[in-house]
């Protein structure tokens, strides 16, 4: 028998399984299997099945004298169909002993409690309604299935009277048998499962119906396809079950046909009239929200290129990259483009997007938000903008994966918005102190509530009137002067956002780019209020981080000669470029232009003589803060010895990416020297061997380089937050001739 952690009141030794289908047959099976409880009496109105469960093992013996099991048994599983609950209730209740728990595995709970009431008056507290979501086509005991219920829910509705230990002692033992238990009150799973099984079940029957009675119904369902199929598979099961649910759950199962009715008609409505959005609309936020639903119940990433830490890269350094490159698009930007075109008016196509995790939480936001959005495909994003004022109240609080630039970006425009919201996201997000960009949008008049210590969930109310601040940034922020930036748009007066050190004005660029009346002198930016955004197309510069990290190995790999196409230069950017060509690398720009607003180029890279060491200080780290790890790369390839000042404000980051790459470096044999503010690297070369990251994906960036331009070759374990912020890099990297391989495992 299984012992259980911790005392319980209630000792379950001997069950009563009454009812013997495939539910009652595999949890019988389940308990039996695992030597859970010491005896399972099976009882069924069929004594073929009642046969079958004792010859197949499934019970240990049959209930002959029912009023003699009942009262002598621990725990009675009702499992037998919902419109039978209430006799059996009945024929049992004379018997039950004041300890013994009452369970069912019926889909619906209202009527089952209501029927209890009528018979008990008051509520037994061991009476635990239950209902497991698992199935299979086929039925009887004869299915029974031992790991039926292995990583599936139960949930469980408890009632006021019941005595939370007798709720704990049944839910331990579904958990072993592999169930995942879950708590729910009796109306909102009525509700629920009316929405998720009810309806489709419902609707397959009706389908199937009303196509049956077509006079060419043979062609129909000749020619049906693979999703016909898939769709109608669930109108082959029990006809008299589904009239039995349909009755007893007849309010909720009426509630979500309307709610159903609704919206078909309102997609009718498109159709008839050609209305292109709407019908988008509809397509567009189903898919997303499926996909969606879906990541957030696996705690898997909203990126089909978000590996998970078991992903390693094997990298070398015995090949130099030749040829032309097109690389991802600007993270900053991708986000930035999500945003502003969501809230313009008019249609805006964007190309160069990023389809990296994080950029896709901004862009699933926007869309749970009402913004009708076509793809992402190919780096290609049609939006249809709904103007300053036409965002809509999510469904529910808004998931953003482990985007913090998502977060902060988003609380300066919500905070403008009539409704309430909430973001959150996962465990590593929830760790990032979002005090600095919630502390100056209060000053603006925001009513926003944070988690403990200042980090997710952001909890933001709604209808606030927000007013034009002047503030300085008391540490250099792009994100904050962007949040303050976008919630200006609804303030009244200028919003003023003095930058003591410059940081990178993407959204600057792109507001103006948009038709938005900006001004920008001595440091300090203001945005007129009460404006609003003109589409317009947008195609997102190629990323300068990822630029910098083939710059870099270009530089250092004899033979090395390559293009990197449409790569954004922008000055406030583009620190890194300076200090390579200042320790020597050879890099020419050309085919320079401007897109929405960014200043782009080409790169053209070629091998030269080795690269020399460097002194970088605040004003370069100032347009280089997201490549200082790849430019302490290239101090340990470089001759002699190079120095980094100005490092604190980069150190009091959550991540510390200073001391991170530090710590990489040191691990692969280089001399370095590190404090508060400054860190002094002796070049020479990079050992191979082995590395663990840690999520970092700047860090993760200078450990991939380091293996490109190491001595020997280096095995980068939890490679996965690479390919997340670049889903192509082992293609980008081999179609250069690079050695860059994943491993699995």
């Amino acid at each position: 028998m299984l012992n259980y952690s911790g005392k319980s009141q209630y000792q379950l030794d001997r069950v009563l399984i009454i009812g013997l289908g495939l539910i009652g047959g595999s949890f019988a099976k389940a308990l039996k299997i695992r030597s859970c409880v010491r005896e399972i009496v099976g009882a069924d109105r069929s004594e073929e099945e009642c046969r079958l469960g004792l010859e197949l093992g499934v019970i240990d013996r049959v209930a002959t004298d029912l009023e003699a099991e009942v009262s002598a048994v621990d725990l009675i599983v009702l499992a037998v169909p919902v419109k039978a609950m209430e006799s059996v209730l009945e024929q049992i209740r004379p018997w039950l002993r004041l300890r013994t728990l009452v369970t069912d595995v019926g889909s619906t709970k209202g009527s089952l409690v209501a029927a209890a009431r009528r018979l008990f008056g008051q509520l037994p507290p061991t009476f635990i309604p239950g209902h497991p979501i698992a199935g299979a086509e086929k039925s009887g005991v004869r299915a029974a299935d031992a790991d039926l219920f292995e990583r599936h829910k139960v949930i469980l509705t408890p009632l006021p009277e019941t005595d939370p230990n007798a709720t704990l002692e049944l839910a331990r033992l579904w958990q072993a048998v592999g169930a995942e238990v879950l708590q729910m009150e009796v109306e909102r799973h009525d509700e629920v499962l009316a929405a998720t099984s009810h309806l489709p079940h419902l609707l397959a029957f009706s389908l199937v119906d009303t196509l049956a009675r077509e006079e060419e119904n043979l062609d129909i369902f000749r020619y049906a396809a693979g999703g016909f199929r898939d769709f109608t598979r669930i109108a082959a099961s029990d006809p008299t079950m589904w009239h039995d649910i349909c009755v007893a759950n007849r309010s909720a199962v009426l509630a979500q046909i309307d709610r159903y009715t609704t919206g078909l008609t309102r997609l009718r409505s498109a159709i008839d009239t050609g209305d292109s959005q709407t019908m988008l609309g509809i397509f567009t936020r189903a898919k997303a929200a499926r996909d969606h639903f879906t990541r957030l119940l696996t705690g898997s990433a909203y990126s089909s290129n978000d590996h998970a830490a078991g992903v390693s890269l094997r990298v070398s350094s015995d090949a130099a990259p030749v040829g032309e490159l097109v690389l991802p698009g600007d993270k900053s930007v991708s986000h930035r483009a999500i945003i502003l075109a969501a809230i313009a008016d008019g249609v805006t196509d964007i190309s160069g997007f990023l389809e990296s995790e994080d950029s896709l939480a901004t862009l699933q936001a926007m869309r749970d938000m009402g913004v009708v959005i076509e793809g992402p495909h190919q780096g290609r994003v049609r939006i249809y903008g709904v103007g300053l004022h036409g965002l809509k109240p999510p469904p529910g609080p808004l998931y953003l994966g482990h985007s913090a630039t998502s977060m902060r970006l988003l609380a300066g425009v919500l905070v403008a918005q009539p409704f309430d919201t909430e973001l959150f996201g996962d465990e590593s997000l929830s760790q990032r102190n979002m005090s600095r960009v919630a502390e100056p949008l209060r000053l603006m008049g925001a009513d926003i509530e944070t988690g403990i210590g200042g980090c997710p969930p952001l909890k933001i109310k709604g209808g606030r009137r927000l007013r034009g601040v002047r503030y300085t940034l008391p540490m250099p922020s792009a994100q904050v002067k962007s949040a303050l930036l976008l919630a200006g748009l609804w303030a009244e007066g200028e919003t003023r956002v003095v930058e003591p050190v410059a940081t990178r004005d993407h959204t600057e660029r792109m507001l103006s780019a948009l038709g938005v009346d900006m001004s920008s002198d001595a440091g300090e930016v203001c945005l007129k209020p009460a404006q609003s955004l003109r589409a317009a197309p947008i195609e997102v510069p190629r990323d300068l981080s990822w630029a910098t990290l083939f710059m870099l190995v270009a530089s250092l790999s004899p033979g090395a000669d390559l293009l990197l196409k449409g790569v954004g230069i922008n000055p406030s950017r583009a620190g890194a470029l300076r200090v390579l060509e200042r320790m020597g690398a050879v890099i020419t720009l050309s085919e320079q232009h401007l897109q929405a607003g960014e200043p782009v180029a080409d790169i053209h890279v070629k091998a030269g003589r080795p690269l020399s060491a460097v002194t970088v200080d605040l004003s370069d780290l100032a347009t280089a803060s997201d490549e200082v790890p790849l430019l302490l790369v290239a101090a340990a390839c470089a001759v002699g010895h190079s120095r980094f000042t100005g490092l604190d404000g980069l150190r009091r980051k959550e991540e510390d990416p200073v001391a991170q790459t530090a710590q990489l470096l040191q691990q692969l044999g280089v001399r370095l020297e590190l404090d508060n503010d400054r860190i002094e690297v002796t070049g020479g070369c990079i050992e191979g061997g082995e590395i663990m990251l840690n999520g970092q994906i700047r860090v993760a960036m200078a450990a991939l380089a380091a293996g490109l331009c190491g001595e020997n070759t280096l095995k980068i374990g939890g490679g996965g937050c690479l390919l997340a912020a670049c889903p192509d890099l082992i293609e980008l990297m081999q179609r250069l001739g690079l050695n860059v391989h994943k491993e699995e495992g």
